[in-house]
């Protein structure tokens, strides 16, 4: 003790000022903002962080998402517009649907292939197409946030690949998200589609809780390193309907744990209510003024270096037994069934929604337009690989046969002959080497004559990959 005394009398003020405050920071690499509310009353169940600022990442496109169905719902522009990709959407970091510049579709398509897919090429399509360009559409999103009572969120883009502007709240998240159930209720589905096709590629939504947690029906995943792994997700039970939030996650998997822990003791702790303490409204939470913490280091450095991507499957050990601390209620009941094995299980079958591109369609010119994107994704090396066997079809035996005494009796004609024809193919384009393919079968098939005929052989190689 008296060396305590000792230590405390020659240590400055300022320094034990400064230790202090430290020790009642939040420690963020071990800690996240979570929250969780009720759709309709707003009031705040549990709430751990919710008012320091964070940065948002993908969650930004549900923002996008409103505004862009505002402008649908107040009739300035339909699900039917066409908006077109511009040289700026398509340099967007992935995940992106990777269409060219000039590529037209609805908007309709756009918003689904940007809430499952977090398509960030398609968030700046509909920024474009809505409100002219990337600023014109930020100043949109600020204004409507502004209005919806979200005073700790700022956008300087559509789609929240990292930009230091780019900042919200598990507050103001949950506005947000309640805002659309309110004012958007014919469009709400457009948030919990399981699964979208485009051509020959399915991809199910990176909110694992859709088809898999009883009664999930919302909202979106995001991450960048700066934030950790987010989630805004919804469901309703008999009638009730809660709004969870995460923000900073270590995984995939935590933020999906997360929000079922969360929504397990919303939904089963009814009558213990009287043990929490009152937590008021979710705009009556207090806003903190701060910088957002960057997890750069904790999520994306070293042996932990993540692509910026929704899609993580990683299952973190005991996540299951951890609480959260922020109700009194935390742990107090185990849930039926633990969230790793709801997670693990596979989501309830369902049909993918077909997107496409160009304008909407329906029966045979639906099919037609599926068809066509299939066509587009199949990479050229397939489609001279057919090419070829098809010129070998088509090639006589007998000419075969001539070619191949032909080359036995003259080997170094054969070489003369045939490197030059290779030298060709592999400068050529992939769909050139499909087409100069298909050439040789129909040189073969005319004028069977043995030189002609061994040029199949040699022009058959497989086109060269692309990049």
């Amino acid at each position: 003790m008296q060396t305590l005394r000792l230590l405390f009398r020659n240590t400055p003020i300022k320094i034990l000022v400064l230790a202090a405050a430290l020790a009642l920071a939040p420690r963020w690499a071990n800690a996240e903002a979570l929250l969780l509310v009720e759709a309709d009353s707003g009031k705040v169940l549990e709430a751990q962080n919710a008012t320091y600022p964070w940065y948002p990442a993908s969650v930004t496109k549900l923002m996008t998402a409103y505004v862009t169905l505002k402008a649908v719902k107040d009739g300035k522009v339909s699900l039917d517009t066409l908006v077109t990709v511009s040289p700026t959407a398509a340099s967007q970091s992935p995940s992106k649907m990777g269409y060219r510049p000039g590529t037209q579709l609805t908007i309709d398509n756009a918003l689904k292939m940007m809430l499952v897919k977090s398509a960030n090429d398609m968030a700046v399509v509909l920024a474009e197409g809505i409100g002219g360009s990337i600023d014109g559409f930020s100043i949109m999103m600020n204004e409507t946030a502004q209005k919806l009572g979200m005073t700790q969120t700022s956008y300087v883009n559509p789609n929240g690949l990292p930009a230091d502007g780019q900042i919200t709240s598990a507050r103001d998240l949950a506005i947000l998200a309640r805002a659309i159930i309110r004012d958007l209720p014919e469009y709400e589905y457009f948030v919990h589609i399981p699964s979208i096709r485009y051509g020959r590629r399915v991809v199910q939504n990176f909110n694992r809780l859709i088809g898999r947690y009883p009664g999930a029906d919302g909202f979106k995943t995001g991450f960048i390193c700066a934030s950790g792994y987010n989630l805004v997700a919804s469901a309703t039970r008999n009638g009730k309907r809660l709004i969870a939030v995460v923000l900073g996650a270590s995984s995939g998997q935590m933020r999906a744990v997360r929000a079922i822990q969360m929504l397990d003791r919303g939904f089963n702790t009814n009558q213990l209510t009287w043990l929490k303490a009152p937590l008021g409204n979710v705009e009556q939470l207090v806003p903190i003024d701060a910088t957002p913490p960057n997890l750069r280091d904790d999520m994306c450095s070293g042996r932990r270096h993540r692509p910026a991507s929704d899609d993580d499957e990683e299952t973190i050990a005991g996540a299951e037994g951890e609480t959260t601390g922020g109700t009194l209620l935390a742990g107090l009941q185990a849930p039926a069934q633990k969230p790793s094995e709801i997670l693990a299980a596979a989501a309830a079958p369902s049909e993918p929604v077909v997107v496409y591109t160009g304008p909407t369609r329906t029966g045979a010119a639906l099919i037609a337009a599926v068809a066509a994107d299939a066509d587009a994704q199949t990479p050229p090396r397939h489609r001279g690989k057919k090419a070829h066997v098809a010129a070998r079809k088509d090639a006589k035996p007998a000419t075969r046969t001539a070619a191949k005494s032909d080359a036995e009796t003259k080997p170094g004609a054969k070489a003369a002959e045939s490197k030059p024809a290779a030298a060709r193919h592999a400068a050529a384009k992939p769909d050139a080497g499909a087409k100069s393919t298909e050439k040789a079968s129909s040189d073969a098939a005319t004028k069977p004559k043995p030189k002609a005929a061994a040029k199949p052989k040699t022009a058959g190689k497989p086109a060269p990959k692309d990049g």
